[in-house]
Parts: C-alpha cells; structure tokens; sequence
C-alpha cells in the first residue's frame, strides 16, 4: 500500500545493494520509493499547525530544555527543529491516524526485510523498548538547524531519510555528507526522496545546510528513521 513497487523489484534492490558499496559513505538515493497519493494525505496533516513541538540537543545531552538550551554555548548546540507528537484526542482523528499509520509501516516487517535485502543485515526491533520513538516527522524553518554530527549509536545499521516538499525552489535545506578528504556529498530535499545510509561507514557523519528565507517555502519536512540488528 505504502510502497511504489516500481522501485522495489529483486532486480532494482540487487542494484541499490551495488551502489550502497561503491558509495562513500555506504549510502544510495531512492526517488519515488513511496506511493505519492499516500504521500500527500500524509502532508495533509503536517502542514496543520498544531501537534509540533520544538526539539533541542546539544552535543552533551538530547532533548534539553529551555534553561540549559539558554546557557548552552551556540558551538555545543547541534540540532534545534520541531517534531511532530500528536496527543492522545488528536490521534483519533482520521487525518492524524493517516500520518501515524505511515509511520507504523517504516517499521513493519515489510519496510524492514526491504531494508534487511538492500544493507544485507538482519533488522529488528526485537531489543528496542520503544521502537515507535525511532521513525518520526520533522521540519525545519530559516531559524534552525541541524549541525554535523555521526548517527553511529552502537547496533545501529540503517538510517533513513525521506523528503517530503512538493516545492523547494533551491530553498537550501541540503544534506550534506562529510564524505572521502575534501569531497562532500550534497543530496538536495527534493518530494519523496528517500536516503538510506550506513551510519557506521566512513564519511557519514553529516549537516544539513541553512535554509532560505523564503515565504514559498517556510518549512522543510522530512521524516527521520532509525535501524538496529540484532
């Protein structure tokens, strides 16, 4: 339901697995991975208002609050952007129940055996207390940030990254990958564009670059997954 089934026949994942290994960093770019009807009802319910709260890390401590965040120097700040949590009433709304679901499927046995082909490493959730907490939606304005840092926790084999702007207008918001000695890699957040990474292979620590300030484009939305084995 979920899945462009275009982009995931043995033929297609046998390609992607090459491409994963002669990459640096370990990574591959999948456009139109996902159903974009299903897409849209999804951003339906993120462009509402409501249900997003500001997230902060510093490079010491995720999720600080307001106090440290203040007395935390810019240098030691890494991340800053909202994060999708709808309460209890808004989840039994249709439309919420839409975004939710989709979230559900990015850890479903589906979505993890196609992932499980492409990096060859068995996935599971199996020694994770929330696994829910580990796929989510994001978005960021002009005014925040994501800075460099490495997605390397112990046990975790897949990142992945899904962009879903129908318009961009080279608003900024790029990826960039650390990459080999003095060569970056830039993946711009184009509408239903997947990125998947091994966080664990060399280069892969990254940033994304500022955004614009642009009254077309006001947020960047994406959705962040993250992936264990055993």
């Amino acid at each position: 339901m979920w899945l462009n089934k275009e982009k995931v026949s043995d033929a297609m994942i046998r390609k992607k697995r090459k491409s994963l290994l002669n990459a640096h960093p370990n990574h591959i770019v999948i456009d139109n991975l996902f159903d974009s009807s299903k897409l849209d009802e999804v951003m339906l319910v993120l462009q509402k208002m409501d249900n997003w709260h500001t997230q902060t890390h510093t490079y010491a401590a995720l999720h600080v609050d307001k106090k440290k965040w203040q007395n935390t120097p810019n240098k030691e700040r890494f991340v800053m952007r909202d994060v999708w949590q709808p309460d209890t009433l808004s989840m039994q709304t249709k439309q919420v129940r839409v975004a939710r679901d989709f979230l559900l499927f990015l850890r479903s046995k589906e979505f993890m055996t196609l992932l499980s082909r492409i990096f060859e490493v068995q996935l599971t959730d199996i020694n994770l207390a929330t696994p829910t907490i580990n796929s989510n939606f994001f978005r960021l304005t002009a005014d925040d940030f994501v800075n460099q840092h490495a997605d390397d926790s112990p046990g975790r084999e897949v990142c992945m990254l899904l962009y879903l702007n129908k318009v961009w207008n080279n608003s900024g918001g790029e990826l960039v990958f650390m990459g080999e000695v003095d060569s970056p890699i830039q993946i711009a957040p184009t509408y239903n564009r997947c990125v998947l990474f091994n966080p664990s292979s060399k280069g892969s620590e990254h940033w994304v670059n500022p955004m614009s300030y642009d009254d077309t484009v006001k947020y960047r939305y994406n959705v962040t997954s993250w992936y264990w084995s055993k």
